[in-house]
């Protein structure tokens, strides 16, 4: 019995079949006592809250076409998965539901509260897992790392003591973003910055000495409160005399210094800027270098402190309205301006940071951030792609501050530090002494010796910031700091896939981590992909609630065609790619197009198998040499092989989507609507047996190659039709198969030229076929004129395939026409004259009678549109979207009646 595909292509069914067998065959298990050349990629890690979104979609199949692809190129391949432990997004979730309960997370206590934690983590933190499988990765699930696994906690405690005890961290004071929500500090990375309409406020603060004043703006009035100084330029000749003297801070009544720093910008509102170091990152640095006063206003949960006098107690946003309410009442606030302006909002709290001292772990960035540059500068390390991104790179490692890596939260790495609290009267100070270390027990002979028997400890309650265990992810997650066979054969890795979005805070971080722990970069290359955008080219974001759920177009469309889409669409690395989307249907247009092309494989597929007589491409063998080979043959092997050559250049050099499309238009095209075309006659029961087998061993040759060269961007429905084509059992899968390599020999220029030609003649027979109405069934005689003995000659050659695909009986080849060729319809390729004599096939005054009738409705049409178009209360009272459409119909019926004319001066 023949072997064959079903008649309908289902992709769910496919795609479930192949999921499964490969995560339970293990299909992807790196093993690397295997050796060969590495191909190693670890995964950026998702957030464990997170769920699958088009971001996730997009960057994990660029990843697989890119693993997929050297696995089969011969590459010892590992793809590492696994998750982050997101801090402040579980805690978040958590407090949500004690709230919700009436209680806090102090009423449980740390312990049960983490108990909790991974109860949790248990039962949803896999969600983003298996949403990840649905898209068919081919990632090794044996190795799954989470960042608060047991192994990585390991490296995460190594990390901190080694840094600590190399004096590269350490516990201070410091300007932080802090999350009044959350009550947290937060990284550059967890802040929005929002774009918001503000005011400015202006107002004066008097000189002491009487002698006048000096106008000062900001956005944030309560923080005058905490003014400890006033600064101009050194350069103002306006402020010159002023300098060294002093203001009175209004409501305060503080005494206050006027100082000199060039920071101050002359040509920015008045010139004159208030200081408030402890409330503001530029004048934290104005106040160290003037030595002023921090004075905090500030608690933690956003309201003020006993430093702000009378607004003690109050939301720092209810504070805002009263300072001013005061000023005015006072006589010194000048004017209020309509000012937009950017807030940095936290991410998770959704509330605007406040800056605050506050009394933190660092790390010391410089030497770090140096190590990093040096492999950049001296050995381009790692690579970018696309290279504009190296020198934004460079510059953000420049610009590095120390990094602030405590979190106030319970969630997470809990740092390795412990406080003698019998020396500060048992609580936990500024000043308190402490041991840092890998256990308590390790901490506490340290403080005996120090302290004596009685010392009391206390561990820190902070956790480190997320970033500080993604940072050490490409290493950790393969071993370090053991020594183990990945450790050794794995790394360095080969690709980072990231977004440009999060280069700097993750990517920076990993290098600077790893060239320090472990001497080397931890990638070769860094492939920075764009964002996927919306139906109107907008960036998706929870606040516009604009985003396209995947899963909801694979249930529609099958993960192949989303897959496919979002790689086809990709114009050049690094470049965003928008998204097709019809909210109302939940519809794509861009991923049905990609749905019709697996469909169009399969039925291609059926055909194929139908005709190789229940034979595998390996028993047909390959496609004869020499003479054996005909014409279409020669040109179908020409251009798959210069596919092969174009698809693997493409891939190495990271153009994914510039492969995608290649390969759709030599299998849509040149394969499906050409070459089966081509070789149909030849796979008939009385078609001559040598020229059978031939076209039956380039069908099989061609479609195997295809489906390999195809399986990394769609690896379901290849992997589907290989077992059938090739009748292999649960044994072998086309995911280990090697990639095609080009026969160089093969490709023949000329000859892909030659059949542009014999297309172009085809399309231009089938077009004027349409255009005089002539029925499919009737053959026609077809005059091909050209001056050039190469055309004629090329004509001649390809004549069986004209005839053949163009329903032409007659054919004749000339370099010159008759005079009386009767009635004709003629067209031009190149410069090929093509003519078709009408006499005895077309009833011209029927034919001319039936257009006349379709060009009269048409114009009635336009004329009945068009009147409604000028009706003004038509255009006033109906929906925008019933005017589009009476717009597009009439453009529409325009171009028909167009087409219709020109048709009619034919004949």
């Amino acid at each position: 019995m023949t072997a064959n595909l079903p008649p309908q292509y289902d992709p769910q069914a496919t795609e479930a079949k192949w999921q499964k067998y490969w995560e339970d065959n293990q299909t992807f298990k790196a093993d690397p006592e295997k050796g060969g050349e590495p191909y190693c990629v670890v995964i950026p890690p998702p957030n464990v809250t997170g769920s699958l979104h088009m971001g996730h979609a997009f960057e994990e199949t660029l990843i697989d076409v890119l693993v997929r692809y050297h696995r089969m190129t011969g590459r010892n391949t590992l793809w590492l998965p696994g998750t982050d432990h997101a801090s402040i997004a579980v805690q978040t979730i958590l407090e949500k539901q004690l709230k919700a309960e009436g209680k806090t997370r102090h009423d449980l206590g740390r312990e049960k509260f983490l108990e909790r934690a991974w109860e949790w983590k248990a039962e949803s933190g896999n969600t983003i897992t298996n949403q990840l499988r649905s898209l068919g990765v081919s990632v090794d699930w044996s190795r799954e790392r989470f960042t608060m696994d047991e192994g990585l906690s390991a490296a995460v405690l190594e990390a901190f003591v080694r840094l600590y005890d190399e004096g590269l961290i350490y516990r201070g004071n410091y300007l932080v973003n802090w999350c009044p929500a959350s009550q947290s500090a937060v990284s550059d990375l967890e802040v929005d910055q929002q774009e918001v309409e503000g005011h400015l406020w202006h107002f004066r603060y008097p000189l002491t000495d009487g002698s006048g004043y000096l106008e000062v703006a900001t956005t944030r009035p309560e923080t005058m409160l905490g003014d400890t100084g006033v600064a101009v330029n050194p350069k103002d000749d306006r402020y010159k005399h002023l300098i060294g003297k002093t203001v009175t801070l209004p409501i305060v009544n503080r005494e206050i210094p006027i100082i000199a720093d060039e920071f101050v910008d002359p040509t920015f509102g008045t010139g004159c800027v208030k200081v408030t170091p402890a409330h503001d990152p530029n004048d934290f640095e104005m106040g160290k270098r003037h030595n002023l006063p921090f004075i905090n206003i500030m608690n933690k949960d956003g309201t003020l402190n006993e430093n702000a006098g009378e607004f003690q107690g109050q939301d720092r946003f209810v504070a805002r309205k009263n300072v001013v309410q005061r000023l005015e009442n006072d006589g010194v606030l000048v004017k209020i301006e309509d000012y937009k302006h950017t807030v940095p909002y936290s991410e998770r709290g959704k509330v605007p940071v406040e800056p605050l001292i506050s009394t933190q772990w660092f790390v010391k960035i410089d030497p770090l951030s140096q190590r990093a540059l040096e492999a950049l500068d001296q050995s381009n390390s790692p690579v970018f792609v696309p290279d504009r991104w190296t020198k934004v790179y460079r510059d953000w490692l420049v610009k590095l501050k120390d990094w602030c890596i405590s979190r106030q939260l319970w969630w997470g790495h809990q740092i390795p530090a412990w406080y003698a609290v019998s020396e500060t009267q048992g609580e936990i100070t500024d000043t308190t002494p402490f041991i840092v270390a890998k256990t308590e027990a390790e901490a506490r002979e340290k403080a005996t010796a120090k302290f004596g028997n009685d010392v009391q400890l206390a561990r820190d309650p902070d956790v480190l910031d997320t970033w500080f265990s993604s940072g050490l992810w490409p290493f950790s997650t393969l071993g370090w700091p053991d020594e183990t066979k990945d450790l050794e054969f794995y790394y360095p890795t080969t690709t980072l896939v990231t977004g440009f979005d999060i280069i700097f805070f993750w990517v920076a971080r990993m290098t600077m981590m790893a060239g320090h722990f472990t001497g080397k970069m931890p990638f070769d290359t860094v492939y920075i992909h764009g964002l996927v955008l919306d139906e109107n080219g907008q960036k998706m974001s929870k606040s516009k609630n604009n985003g396209i759920d995947p899963l909801l177009l694979i249930g529609k469309y099958g993960t192949d065609a989303l897959r496919y889409t979002l790689v086809k669409e990709v114009v050049g690395a690094g470049q965003n790619i928008r998204m097709e989307y019809d909210r109302k249907t939940d519809e794509s247009k861009s991923v049905e197009a990609s749905r019709n092309f697996t469909n169009k494989l399969w039925n291609a597929a059926r055909f194929v198998m139908m005709n190789l007589e229940g034979q595998t491409p390996q028993q047909l063998g390959s496609p004869s040499g020499g003479g054996a080979l005909e014409l279409c043959d020669r040109w179908i092997l020409s251009r798959y092989n210069q596919v092969v050559q174009e698809s693997r250049n493409c891939l190495e050099n990271y153009g994914l989507g510039e492969a995608a499309k290649k390969l759709y238009e030599f299998i849509w095209g040149d394969f499906c609507d050409w070459y089966i075309e081509l070789v149909k006659s030849r796979l008939q029961q009385d078609a001559e047996p040598n020229s059978k087998k031939v076209a039956q061993q380039t069908f099989a040759f061609v479609l195997e190659g295809i489906l390999k060269l195809l399986h990394p961007f769609m690896p379901h429905i290849t992997e589907e039709i290989w077992h059938t084509l090739t009748q292999t059992g649960d044994d072998r899968c086309l995911a280990l198969q090697a990639y095609p390599e080009a026969d160089i020999s093969l490709i023949d220029a000329e000859l892909e030229q030659q059949f542009e030609l014999l297309f172009g003649t085809i399309r231009t027979i089938r077009n004027l076929r349409a255009d005089a109405d002539i029925k499919p069934s009737v053959k026609v005689t077809a005059i091909l004129q050209s001056e050039s003995e190469k055309e004629r000659q090329i004509i001649s050659d390809g004549g069986v395939y004209i005839q053949d695909l163009a329903k032409v009986e007659n054919l004749t080849v000339t370099a010159s026409l008759d005079a009386d060729l009767g009635q004709t319809i003629a067209g031009v390729v190149g410069t090929v004259q093509v003519l078709i004599p009408l006499a005895g096939v077309v009833d011209l005054a029927a034919l001319r009678a039936k257009l006349e009738k379709k060009l009269s409705k048409v114009e009635a049409e336009i004329k009945h549109t068009a009147a409604r178009l000028t009706n003004q209360k038509f255009v006033d009272k109906a929906t925008p979207d019933v005017v589009q459409g009476a717009r597009d119909a009439l453009a529409e019926a325009e171009k028909q009646a167009e087409i219709l004319r020109d048709r009619l001066k034919l004949f």
